[in-house]
């Protein structure tokens, strides 16, 4: 048995605050060598039988609470502790601790976080957690949905996360059940709309509880579609495995306009113009399809209802008092159902927590911005972060600067948010001949190699060449086959066949396809352009006719020239043109 578990035995109902915090500060601050297996659990045991009794004939009472689930936490920290926290009866108890200190959010805290630790650590634990014997799952979104404390936000987040990271059955009793009157995704749809504020106004551990929210949005965004019966988004995904963001199911409509705040609102970062929680809400928007029913949304377009509506809100048949449907975020309902938006409601019955939270005003809840242009300046900052000028994708710096400022590889950081572009591209015309006209323009200067421009187009070729970046290669090709209306031929007129030949090598175009009419590429037709390099062809310059004895001076001028480079070391002998032209008779 351990010095430090003698001394927290031989505490009692007498024992001075100052004694039994100085017992738990060397709990916290021990190393983990310190206890061995058994005296652990022992430890932990002992620290949570004490907590039941908290307040009454127990030697701790609930002042001593928030530290005393700290040294729970900081046992668990090791997988003997954590196995122990593990096991349904445990996690019970710690639920049940996070209720009864709610007045104190700091051993509310700890009790979750010892929960998380667990989950965390020990994988069984998940399956035990969401189990109807704990419930945990349930648990966590009905204390979720009250939660305004980003700190609790994370927490629960953290542990909704972890549950369905593995239990992914589970997501379906999660979106289809209700708590409070809610749904699951109008929960969450409020608190990213809360949090969207706390990170604009810099609360402490906003960025981790927006970080986690969304995470745990993405496996419901993930899995959900494929555990029910879902329609294919695309004529190539009749059949065979669900693919991410191929299939949907129209009860995950309402995340997505809170998603889309999410991505406009949040403030810009520094170095690093993406790092979380951008990237994942950018994971999360690859995993939703551009529908019919979504266009309105995506694009910030008029709702398909609000045509209909359009004679009931006339000036002559309209009512004097406004009603709730013509209220400014009526883009945020779901484009399937006739009543007003549940996130509506949610957002109504935050307002007070969000007050304490507003030092800045809160992000607006109407969808009316530009997502691909959101997106391609995203693209275009970190492009010039991270490939200055005219730099190889492969050169090592590149990757050393990444691994400096965001600890990602350039892969990580940029191949969702080419993704997202494309599918936007695919999805809708208009965004499709923005993009073109941003890539090459039909004024597009094609006098010099396109692969050496310093700008998106020549990245963006260098890109489809490098060796390092295999996923972001792979991304920006069919970024820029989409641009090209998924048409090889226009592809290689646009960029040059030499550059994108290894792209449609692997789509299975093996030679070069015939080119297409310059009016359909958007070329100029007084160009001709190069089919292998995309530049311009340059007409042949003619040489003025010279006489025998001009050319003798013209070649002396030349040899004296190369003769003087080589004396220099300049250059070596075997370089020398004119020492070759001798040597092989072809002067004398």
């Amino acid at each position: 048995m351990s010095d430090i578990l003698k001394a927290y035995n031989a505490l009692s109902t007498a024992s001075s605050r100052s004694d039994v915090t100085a017992v738990f500060n060397s709990i916290i601050n021990a190393t983990p060598f310190t206890f061995d297996k058994d005296s652990r659990v022992e430890l932990i045991k002992a620290i949570i039988q004490d907590l039941k009794t908290c307040g009454s004939k127990g030697r701790l009472n609930s002042k001593d609470a928030a530290q005393a689930l700290l040294a729970v936490k900081t046992l668990g920290k090791d997988p003997a502790g954590s196995k122990y926290l593990s096991e349904a009866p445990s996690l019970l108890t710690l639920l049940g601790f996070a209720t009864t200190f709610k007045d104190d959010p700091e051993a509310s805290s700890e009790a979750l976080r010892s929960i998380a630790n667990a989950l965390l650590l020990i994988e069984e634990a998940r399956s035990t957690f969401i189990s109807k014997d704990v419930n945990g799952g349930d648990t966590c979104i009905v204390m979720l949905e009250k939660s305004t404390s980003p700190d609790h936000i994370f927490i629960l987040s953290r542990m909704l996360f972890l549950s369905t990271a593995s239990g992914t059955t589970y997501i379906e009793t999660v979106v289809e059940g209700k708590y409070n009157g809610r749904t699951i995704v109008d929960i969450l749809g409020s608190k990213l709309d809360l949090m969207t504020t706390a990170v604009r106004n810099g609360a402490p551990t906003s960025k981790e509880a927006m970080s986690d929210l969304l995470k745990f949005i993405f496996n419901i965004l993930l899995h959900y579609p494929k555990l029910v019966e879902t329609e294919p988004q695309n004529s190539y995904t009749t059949g065979g495995e669900k693919v991410l963001g191929d299939f949907w199911n129209a009860r995950l409509d309402p995340l997505l306009p809170p998603l889309l705040r999410v991505f406009h609102n949040l403030p810009p970062s520094s170095p690093c113009p993406i790092l979380a929680p951008l990237t994942h809400v950018i994971h999360s928007l690859i995993t939703i399809p551009i529908t019919p029913a979504l266009k309105h949304v995506w694009f910030g377009q008029p709702s398909p209802t609000s045509s209909r509506n359009s004679t009931t809100n006339s000036p002559k048949n309209r009512t004097p008092q406004r009603s709730r449907s013509d209220s400014p975020t009526r883009l945020t309902q779901s484009p399937i159902s006739p009543k007003p938006s549940t996130l509506d409601r949610a957002l109504s019955r935050l307002a007070a927590g969000r007050r304490s939270l507003s030092r800045t005003p809160p992000p607006p809840t109407s969808t009316s911005f530009d997502v691909l242009q959101r997106s391609l300046d995203l693209l275009e900052s970190s492009f010039s972060r991270y490939l200055p000028g005219s730099i190889d994708p492969d050169d090592p710096d590149v990757r050393q600067r990444c691994k400096a400022e965001s600890n990602e590889t350039l892969d990580d950081m940029l191949s969702p948010l080419v993704v997202l572009i494309s599918r936007i591209c695919i999805a809708d015309e208009g965004s499709r001949a923005r993009v073109r006209q941003i890539i090459a323009p039909e004024d597009l200067d094609r006098s010099t190699p396109l692969e050496s421009r310093a700008d998106l187009l020549g990245r963006c070729l260098r890109l489809l060449a490098c060796v390092y970046h295999p996923r972001l290669k792979d991304a920006v090709g069919e970024l820029l086959f989409a641009v090209a209306d998924s048409d090889a031929s226009t592809l290689s007129m646009l960029f040059g066949y030499g550059n994108v030949a290894g792209f449609l090598f692997h789509k299975g175009v093996f030679s070069a396809p015939q080119t297409s009419s310059s009016s359909s590429t958007g070329l100029s037709t007084s160009d001709q352009i190069n089919p292998i390099t995309g530049t311009v062809v340059q007409p042949k310059i003619d040489l003025p006719d010279m006489s025998d004895e001009e050319k003798e001076r013209e070649m002396e001028k030349l040899f004296v020239l190369f003769d003087r480079l080589e004396k220099t070391g300049a250059i070596n002998p075997e370089q020398n043109p004119m020492r070759k032209a001798i040597q092989k008779g072809q002067m004398g």
